[in-house]
């Protein structure tokens, strides 16, 4: 290994925010990144932006252009340590410092892997997470010091570990596919209203507008059960895994199935497994799926059918609450009660079309929960083999190992 500062790995960049006065600067010619951009807890690539940039927005940026494989890292806010590696040509606002790695002497992966191990120690010292004070500047961040693999062991380590990233990509594809046929069905059926047979059911006036005739609006509470969450005091969490799964809120909220990070040893408040889990405070309205039983805190309520129809009611809740913030009318809320998730107005389609939506789609969410299931799978070897081949408790010089195409420079 060798010592060498960051800036020595390549040319460093920090990131501008254009002027947001001129809207004519943003468009979607170019990837615009921020921390809000970056999963923490999935996969090294940056699958889409809120934001991009216009060709105005381009020349407005000059020499900030970052090309595909820099790596870019939060060194300003809450989230310091977040961490990306571009799939292409981007830009990103003023709370990153990015690496265009020398492609001649570090491998763009490697460097990536390396500082994700390198996380807890600059967080420790740009102030911790959690705090809009924290801060890693540019200055500090370049002469930050690294022990760093020679050239042909920063190519093994780099394909082992992309290795499993890009399973785990692969299957926030199929997840995501899976995701929108099941939406696909819902908005066919339950809002186009072009379900099986429709030609011959009349359309009938309700308090949500023209239904089918048969249909029934109902409160949510008077077809679910729902369990308003309740937090113990902070003595009873661990990262140890005792008692069950914590979740007070949407920090640990995950594209549909949650993932967990704290436990708690006080049940007071149960979902079970399958349970939705809905927002009750800011942001109101995210929805996740209990992939166990947890415990559920005051940011949260837990919602399953009466009657057996889980993933009808899921897909409706989320179609409803496509827009966070609001209880369906625009208004925004910072929070809402037990009474106000109770009042929630949905359709409620006759049984058969019910139960055959359920026939349908049901395999469709068990096959994307164990997809979920195989990615945390594979998130747990990923990061115990990162830390080991990085800190050299896994020697792999003289395995043979395939490089990838990415790794070896071409």
């Amino acid at each position: 290994m060798q010592t060498i500062k960051i800036k020595d790995l390549g040319k460093i960049i920090t990131g501008k925010t254009p002027s947001t006065k001129k809207p004519e600067l943003f468009g979607d010619e170019y990837p615009f990144i921020t921390p809000s951009d970056i999963s923490s807890y999935d996969v090294y690539h940056i699958q889409k932006t809120v934001r991009g940039l216009s060709k105005k927005g381009y020349f407005s940026q000059k020499g900030k252009l970052l090309p595909a494989k820099t790596v870019c890292y939060v060194c300003i806010g809450s989230t310091v340590g977040k961490i990306c590696l571009t799939k292409e040509a981007s830009f990103t606002n003023q709370q990153l410092n990015n690496i265009i790695v020398d492609r001649s002497r570090h491998v763009p992966e490697y460097i990536y892997y390396r500082l994700r191990y390198e996380t807890p120690r600059i967080q420790s010292i740009a102030g911790g997470t959690g705090s809009g004070k924290a801060i890693y500047n540019k200055t500090a961040f370049e002469e930050h010091q690294l022990n760093i693999h020679d050239y042909p062991l920063q190519q093994k380590i780099a394909s082992i570990l992309s290795a499993y990233d890009d399973l785990i990509e692969n299957n926030l594809r199929r997840i995501k596919i899976l995701e929108e046929m099941a939406q696909l069905i819902y908005k066919e059926w339950f809002v186009n209203l072009r379900f099986l047979g429709h030609e011959k059911v009349k359309l009938v006036d309700s308090e949500v507008g023209k239904i089918p005739k048969g249909w029934k609006v109902k409160e949510l509470g008077d077809v679910c059960r729902i369990v308003m969450g309740q937090s113990p005091k902070s003595q009873f969490y661990n990262n140890k895994g005792e008692g069950l799964p914590f979740h007070q809120g949407v920090t640990d909220f995950n594209k549909i199935f949650t993932k967990t990070r704290r436990y708690c040893t006080v049940l007071n408040r149960i979902a079970e497994k399958g349970d939705i889990l809905f927002s009750v405070r800011a942001p109101v309205g995210r929805i996740n799926v209990a992939n166990t039983k947890v415990v559920i805190g005051r940011g949260l309520c837990a919602i399953r059918s009466n009657t057996n129809n889980q993933c009808f009611i899921l897909m409706q809740l989320i179609d409803k609450f496509k827009e966070e913030d609001s209880m369906g009318g625009g208004t925004i809320f910072k929070s809402v009660t037990r009474d106000d998730v109770h009042a929630i107005r949905i359709i409620f389609p006759v049984s058969n079309l019910l139960l055959s939506f359920e026939e349908l789609t049901q395999p469709i969410f068990i096959e994307m929960e164990n997809l979920t299931s195989k990615n945390e799978n594979l998130r747990s070897t990923r990061d115990i083999l990162l830390s080991k081949l990085i800190s050299g408790e896994i020697d792999v010089s003289d395995l043979d190992v395939a490089i990838r195409e990415e790794e070896s420079g071409s």
